[in-house]
């Protein structure tokens, strides 16, 4: 395998379950395996406060199943087959760290399966031929607004858990903040803790002040507000303007970024002539992807100096903010491997801050109102 080396130091690759942690400076650098816990110190970060430590780069599963936003509106084993595809194919790469949700894949929606239900079934087979696969599962509380705080919130969660068929999962976060019953579902969140059902909790879409709430309501029980996790790309930087990246850094909260690729806008796949379909297509018009072209253009341009994809470079700036988990959607093994691919190299900070700045020049797309509650 050819590695792309500048600014590269250490860099974990995952075959067949087995771990390697591949020291490379130059094209001639031999290949050499270090101990486990150099491992784990240099391909995997801490979330937050908390012990829990994943990959710098996790997979999100809201698509698999999905037929309200993703999919073209249908689900189909062609479909499911290719979301496994791209579970396998980030494990064997290394990415080991998966986000999903109860709302994913509701039932609610015809034709639809829970995004939970087809992670707990990739983990299970994936566990029966590699016994030993070290896989890190967050999933999400619905604020819905019949869920009356603190009693709601254990209930639900043993619910994901049935349907993830595991007994405890690493991170448990808030989905978005609800219209009433917040502080009930901090305490919730606490309980989840206590009672060893999570190693770490989060939130989701919450602004700086509720974050510092929220964080300072957990402390007092001695338990650390582990991530906030929140739109997040080169053409969606609320968070930096919002005070929430700030606030996160501060509170040393780590930032976890959903739709880091701009919903795949970023990957270069869609042209003025050829915009995305479905809702996408409402959000990202001809207009907009006009306005985007020299941004992209520049994108490209790095990334041919790195011999990586746009895609690849538009996660790697955000991995380049520090503190950030960036969650890209994966609907097959191609595009599983390719975000794996957005590890172990770096921008330069003169390419962060270019980037930035043809970014800036760019009209904002709108994001889920609830960051704003």
């Amino acid at each position: 395998m050819a590695l792309q080396l500048s600014n590269l130091g250490f860099c974990v690759f995952q075959r067949r379950g087995k771990k390697q942690l591949i020291k490379a400076s130059s094209a001639t650098d031999n290949v050499a395996t270090v101990s486990k816990e150099e491992e784990e110190r240099e391909g995997k970060v801490k979330v937050g406060g908390s012990e829990l430590k994943v990959t710098k780069l996790g997979i999100g599963a809201w698509s698999w199943g999905d037929t309200s936003y993703w999919n073209n509106f249908e689900w189909d084993d062609r479909k499911m087959k290719a979301a496994k595809a791209a579970f396998n194919a980030s494990i064997d790469d290394g990415v080991t760290f998966f986000d999903t949700a109860e709302v994913y894949g509701s039932r609610l929606s015809f034709g639809a399966v829970n995004s939970e239900t087809l992670l707990g079934r990739f983990i299970k087979e994936r566990k029966v031929r590699e016994a030993e696969v070290d896989i890190a599962v967050a999933t999400k509380f619905a604020a819905l607004p019949w869920r009356l705080g603190r009693g709601s919130v254990v209930p639900a969660l043993k619910e994901s858990l049935a349907r993830l068929q595991l007994p405890v999962v690493e991170l448990y976060q808030l989905h978005w903040p609800g219209i009433w019953g917040n502080e009930g579902y901090i305490d919730g969140l606490g309980d989840a803790v206590e009672q060893g059902l999570v190693k770490a909790v989060g939130v989701s879409n919450y602004s700086e002040k509720r974050l510092r709430e929220a964080y300072n309501q957990l402390k007092k029980r001695g338990i650390p507000l582990a991530s906030n996790q929140v739109n997040y790309s080169l053409i969606y930087r609320a968070p930096e303007e919002n005070g929430v990246k700030a606030a996160c850094d501060e509170l040393g909260i780590t930032l976890i970024a959903y739709s880091p690729i701009a919903q795949g806008i970023l990957t270069g796949k869609y042209t003025p002539e050829n915009p995305p379909s479905g809702p996408r297509g409402r959000i990202y018009t001809p207009e907009f992807l006009t306005q985007l072209g020299p941004l992209l253009d520049q994108i490209k341009e790095i990334g041919q100096k790195y011999g990586k994809t746009p895609t690849q470079v538009a996660l790697n700036w955000l991995i380049a903010q520090e503190n950030v988990i960036p969650i890209p959607g994966a609907k097959n093994a191609e595009q599983a491997k390719e975000f794996a691919g957005a590890l172990c190299w770096k921008l330069s900070d003169d390419e962060v801050s270019k980037l930035r700045s043809l970014a800036s020049t760019i009209r904002p797309v709108i994001g889920f109102p609830v960051e704003r509650l």
